[in-house]
C-alpha cells in the first residue's frame, strides 16, 4: 500500500474544520432552511474532504447536500470545489433504466403503438433467399417477362411503359403473395421454438387446468388446428366456454369444456296428472253417538231450505 493511499484515508485537519465553509455553500445552493444538521465528512484524497448535510427538502427524504472542500500544499486557506445533492443509503431512488425493448411486455401494445423489429431479430429470417428462384425458362421468370413485354410491343407498336399495365389478380405471382411467400421475412427457428414454448406454458399440459381435465385437446372437437410445423403441437380453441377461448393451446391442453367430457343427460317428462271425477271419498267429520263415526254427507233438504 503506497504513502498516498493512506494519507488520503485521514480527513485533511483543515478542510474537516471547515464546516461553516461548507454549510455556507450547500445553503447558497439550495434554500434558506433546507440544509439540515451535519452528518459525517470523508477523505476524498489528500487535502480533499466532503462534507455531508442533511436535506430537508420535500421529496428528497434521505438525500444529503455534499459539499467538497480543498487546499492546496502548504497553503492555509480552504477553498470550495463542489456542491452536490446525493442519495443516501435509505434515500428512495428511481430503478435502473431498462431499454424499452426490454421493458415491454405483451398486453403494453396500444391502438396506434409501433414496435420496430431489429435488422438481426434472431426470431425472423429472410423470406427470400434467391435459391428458390424459378428457372429462366420459366413462366415467372424475369428473362420471359422481358420476352412477353418485346412481344407485347411489337404487335401494339408502342413501348410497354405507354401500355396500360395488365392487371395481377389470379397470376401466379399473385397467388404466391397472397399465401405470404412474398414476405420479407419470415419466423426463423428459434422464432418457433420461443414462441412453442411461451404457449405451452399458457395453456400446455403441466398447467393446473390440462392436469385436472377429463381429456386433451386433441380428442376436443372444438379444436381448430394450425397450419405448418405447428400443426402437430398447437391448434386454437374455438369453445366460448372454455378459459382458452380464441388461444393457441396445446394438444396435451385440456379443460372441462371438452366436447366429449360428459354427456347431457335429458330432462325427465314428469307424469301427466291423474284427474278421477267418477268416484267420491267419504270423510267422517263428527263421531257416532253409538262409538261409530257420521260421515260427512250434506243434508238434500238443508240446500232447498226445509226444515
Amino acid at each position: 500500500m503506497s504513502a498516498a493511499t493512506t494519507r488520503s484515508r485521514t480527513p485533511d485537519r483543515l478542510c474537516a474544520e471547515a464546516v461553516d465553509l461548507a454549510r455556507a455553500a450547500a445553503e447558497e445552493a439550495a434554500f434558506p432552511g433546507v440544509v439540515g444538521e451535519h452528518v459525517s465528512l470523508f477523505a476524498e484524497g489528500d487535502r480533499v474532504v466532503t462534507h455531508l448535510f442533511e436535506c430537508k427538502e420535500p421529496g428528497y427524504l434521505g438525500w444529503r447536500w455534499a459539499v467538497t472542500v480543498t487546499r492546496a500544499s502548504r497553503a492555509k486557506l480552504v477553498t470550495l470545489n463542489e456542491t452536490v445533492l446525493l442519495p443516501g443509503p435509505e434515500s428512495l431512488l428511481a430503478p435502473e433504466w431498462v431499454p424499452w425493448s426490454e421493458r415491454l411486455r405483451p398486453g403494453d401494445m396500444g391502438p396506434g403503438d409501433l414496435l420496430p423489429t431489429e435488422a438481426e431479430d434472431l426470431r425472423l429470417e429472410p423470406g427470400y433467399s434467391g435459391e428458390d428462384a424459378p428457372p429462366p425458362d420459366s413462366a415467372v421468370s424475369e428473362e420471359m417477362a422481358e420476352l412477353v413485354e418485346a412481344e407485347d410491343a411489337e404487335v401494339t407498336g408502342g413501348a410497354p411503359a405507354t401500355l396500360p399495365l395488365v392487371p395481377t389478380r389470379g397470376s401466379i405471382a399473385a397467388v404466391a403473395e397472397e399465401l405470404g411467400m412474398r414476405r420479407a421475412r419470415v419466423l426463423s427457428r428459434y422464432g418457433l421454438h420461443i414462441a412453442a414454448d411461451r404457449w405451452d406454458e399458457a395453456y400446455g399440459a403441466k398447467t393446473p387446468m390440462a392436469q385436472a381435465a377429463p381429456a386433451t385437446c386433441v380428442s376436443c372437437a372444438f379444436l381448430v388446428p394450425l397450419a405448418g410445423s405447428l400443426r402437430q403441437a398447437f391448434g386454437v380453441c374455438a369453445n366460448e366456454y372454455s378459459p382458452a377461448d380464441g388461444r393457441v393451446v396445446s394438444l396435451a391442453y385440456g379443460c372441462g369444456g371438452h366436447s366429449e367430457a360428459a354427456v347431457m343427460p335429458k330432462p325427465l317428462r314428469p307424469a301427466p296428472p291423474v284427474l278421477d271425477s267418477m268416484a267420491t271419498d267419504a270423510f267422517p267429520l263428527r263421531p257416532d253417538p253409538e262409538g261409530g263415526s257420521v260421515p260427512a254427507t250434506p243434508d238434500p233438504t238443508e240446500d232447498l231450505g226445509h226444515s
